[in-house]
């Protein structure tokens, strides 16, 4: 592995980006390998302004870098390659408070989870997001007033929770490590920001990177909101899982097979006009609600090519879901109404957790959005 970079300010605000994007990425596991589609690059640094909205823009927003992100690709252009000079737009800037505020609206799945005289509230959350997601609809404004704490897969805005632990080396012969060099390139990010972390990791956060290319960025999704507003409300905020946890699921014990899943990111890195229509199709199918499309993911996301890719999709969402049903049963049954934040993709597929939860005696109901009939 090559040195980490020296501690200049510049480095510095790097390793603080690279930092957010990485815990976006142990969140963002839970929509599946391909979903790690989803991007979050390095910006400029955005200085948010007083009132930017109703609901403050998340803490974490305040810590960003000078940089910037990954290829501007459209359907209608042809793919770029590795080859290809870098285009980085900038991270997005926050609305006016009467803006977001005429914004604000249900997006995603909901579901009440009565049991034991309580009610508490499961929802699919997003890891990346939009400026203009940045204030809750009226769902999750009523849940929020109602419940006693806030649960997500992890709260990315402890940082004593995101202390990377040690991680397995993974040899790469001299072609893959070219390849992921032009990735790193691709997306702006500094010679060796990434080089101590694990080659898996690295491309997911290339792929992270490569949102801004739809005004898309970590700071709006919806675990970075939540653990916002639930503080603003004094509201604890509760971890489902932990990192060590998360990262057992991300990366494969077997080298081999880790090896396949970095050569299947990297194919979709160098590909990015679809990864990033993919991506595209991911948002609008989360922003509608739209559950039936989503259990059909496999069917559309150009990720899941053959038997390792199902293997793998199986085990960083599926494999996760009954420990997540197993935790939000026991903090429910403690006394207290929960509202549980977790990735759209675990609500999908046999193991979904709506069917686990009623597997644990909750009355699991699926709330239409505010105003619909």
């Amino acid at each position: 592995m090559r040195s980490v970079p020296p501690s200049t300010p510049r480095a510095r605000a790097w390793r603080a980006t690279v930092r957010r994007a990485l815990s976006a990425l142990a969140l963002l596991s839970a929509a599946g390998a391909a979903f790690a589609a989803a991007s979050t690059v390095p910006s400029k640094p955005a200085s948010p302004a007083s009132g930017v909205s109703a609901e403050r823009a998340p803490r974490a927003a305040k810590a960003t870098s000078n940089a910037s992100v990954s290829p501007a690709a459209s359907s209608a252009r042809p793919e770029r390659t590795a080859a290809t000079p870098p285009s980085c737009p900038p991270e997005p800037a926050p609305l006016p408070a009467e803006r977001l505020a005429a914004r604000a609206r249900d997006r995603g799945l909901m579901w009440t989870l009565q049991r034991d005289g309580r009610t508490s509230y499961l929802y699919a959350s997003l890891h990346v997001g939009r400026p203009d997601w940045a204030a809750p609809g009226p769902r999750l404004r009523a849940a929020l007033a109602q419940v006693d704490a806030v649960a997500l897969e992890l709260d990315p805005l402890d940082r004593d929770a995101w202390q990377m632990p040690p991680m397995p080396e993974l040899p790469l012969d001299a072609a893959l490590r070219r390849r992921l060099e032009a990735q790193a390139a691709a997306v702006c990010l500094p010679p060796g920001a990434l080089a101590t972390t694990h080659p898996l990791l690295q491309t997911s956060t290339y792929m992270l990177l490569r949102a801004r290319a739809l005004g898309l960025d970590v700071r709006y999704g919806q675990e970075m909101l939540l653990s916002q507003w639930a503080r603003d409300r004094g509201l604890p905020v509760l971890a489902l899982e932990t990192l060590q946890g998360q990262l057992e699921a991300l990366l494969p014990a077997d080298e081999e097979a880790a090896r396949h899943e970095l050569r299947a990111n990297l194919r979709q890195l160098e590909r990015p006009a679809s990864l990033l229509r993919t991506l595209d199709t991911m948002v609008s199918v989360y922003d509608r609600g739209d559950l039936a499309r989503l259990n059909r993911y496999a069917e559309w996301c150009d990720c899941v090519t053959d038997a390792a890719d199902r293997t793998a999709l199986r085990r960083i969402n599926d494999g996760r879901n009954p420990a997540l049903a197993e935790r939000i049963s026991e903090l429910h049954q403690r006394g207290q109404s929960l509202l549980v934040a977790v990735g759209a993709m675990h609500m999908t597929g046999p193991w979904a957790l709506p069917a686990l939860l009623r597997e644990h005696g909750f009355e699991v109901t699926l709330m239409p959005p505010s105003g619909s009939r």
